[in-house]
């Protein structure tokens, strides 16, 4: 099962990069936070302060992902080409 699905690029989401170290994807529905966390981390080889999500009504999972202090989410958005 793929967990991460696409980063989500909204005006929104590329703010949280900048001022909280949070990116935000798109998952899949049935994943859980630890399932999040481990493949975000092995993804992109950071460490993962917390991770929080909200299910939409168009049957979608976002997560919040807080990377944790010594890594820049700003890295990981250039690496997806988000900035």
């Amino acid at each position: 099962m793929a967990t991460l699905i696409h980063p989500v690029s909204t005006e929104r989401a590329i703010s949280f990069i900048d001022r909280n170290n949070v990116i935000v994807y798109v998952v899949d529905t049935r994943a859980t936070k630890p399932e999040i966390k481990k493949d975000f981390e092995r993804q992109f080889a950071v460490k993962v302060a917390s991770v929080r999500t909200v299910n939409l009504p168009a049957n979608v999972k976002k997560a919040f992902i807080t990377v944790a202090k010594g890594y820049k989410a700003s890295d990981i958005a250039s690496k997806l080409k988000l900035v």
